[in-house]
């Protein structure tokens, strides 16, 4: 609920923010602008000061900072830093809401929601999947999981920092969006690169490739998602053609990079995973049916 303040700068609510990064000063900033009476902290108590300046409180300790808010949100640099801090505020969080915006591993957001329980506190666990310029904007994707009470108690201050999707009260469920979506990403760009590299080998302007593959980007939603329904049911029908098809442009493909010394890795990888679709008699299936192989024990 909103309350007033005596210099009437209206106060939506109490937070505090745990680190002071360039991702947690952005955090904080936008709580401040908001009207969020925001109490900081940071090992370096000399970031601080800008935040203090627009308005916020600095704490001396990160105990102390905890204290001061029933919302307590970390923004770290990795999870071991979240440790050292968590190990420093201890029976502080009791009777708190507490998000952890750091990336990390769902292991690590399941460890960390056992050690906010046994200490009375409610856990949340985010990811931001993009830039600090972007907090307090539409631009910036936050997946949330971890505590449903805590959820709906702080969820309009929460989306006060970006695009936030709530996945569920597995706390580690934000962190496999994340992890997901991350892996998505880096899978498609260095193929890219690789792509890149074999136009340029070529004598091709990679500009005006970049363009074209630009064009034809709207045509993967649709391949994407009816992928992803062929695994959900383990029917697998020819999105791209059948395999035996797809598998005899491989050898192509791999000579063709081989002849411009480009590396051929990637497409070695594909053409491996289609022979042995192909010689467990998958042939007439898809692309998508590679994914049957793709499990840590798919060669034994």
């Amino acid at each position: 609920m909103t309350a007033t303040t005596d210099d009437s700068i209206a106060v939506t609510g109490q937070v505090t923010v745990l680190g002071l990064g360039d991702m947690g000063s952005a955090i904080a900033r936008t709580f401040v602008e908001r009207g969020y009476r925001t109490t900081v902290w940071n090992r370096t108590a000399s970031k601080s000061a800008p935040l203090v300046d627009a308005g916020a409180t600095a704490a001396a300790t990160a105990a102390e900072a905890v204290a001061a808010s029933p919302l307590v949100v970390v923004c770290l640099l990795d999870g071991a830093a979240v440790d050292e801090v968590l190990a420093s505020v201890d029976a502080a969080v009791a009777g708190k809401a507490l998000v952890n915006l750091t990336s990390g591993s769902p292991g690590q957001a399941r460890a960390n929601e056992h050690w906010a329980n046994e200490r009375g506190a409610e856990y949340v666990d985010g990811k931001l999947m993009g830039d600090p310029p972007y907090i307090g904007t539409p631009n910036i994707m936050i997946p949330i999981s971890g505590s449903g009470s805590a959820w709906a108690l702080h969820e309009s201050t929460l989306r006060e920092l970006g695009t936030v999707t709530y996945h569920g009260a597995d706390a580690g469920l934000a962190a496999v969006e994340f992890m997901a979506q991350v892996a998505v990403a880096y899978e498609l760009l260095i193929g890219y690169l690789h792509a890149l590299r074999l136009v340029q080998a070529e004598g091709v302007d990679v500009v005006q490739f970049a363009e074209r593959v630009a064009g034809s980007i709207p045509a993967y939603p649709p391949l994407l998602t009816s992928m992803a329904r062929a695994v959900n049911s383990g029917d697998h029908p020819p999105d791209l053609g059948s395999l035996n098809v797809q598998a005899a442009l491989m050898d192509d493909m791999i000579s063709h990079r081989e002849s411009v010394g480009v590396e051929a890795m990637r497409m070695r990888e594909v053409k491996e995973l289609m022979d042995r679709r192909i010689a467990d008699g998958h042939g007439e299936q898809g692309f998508s049916s590679l994914f049957e192989l793709l499990t840590k024990h798919s060669r034994t």
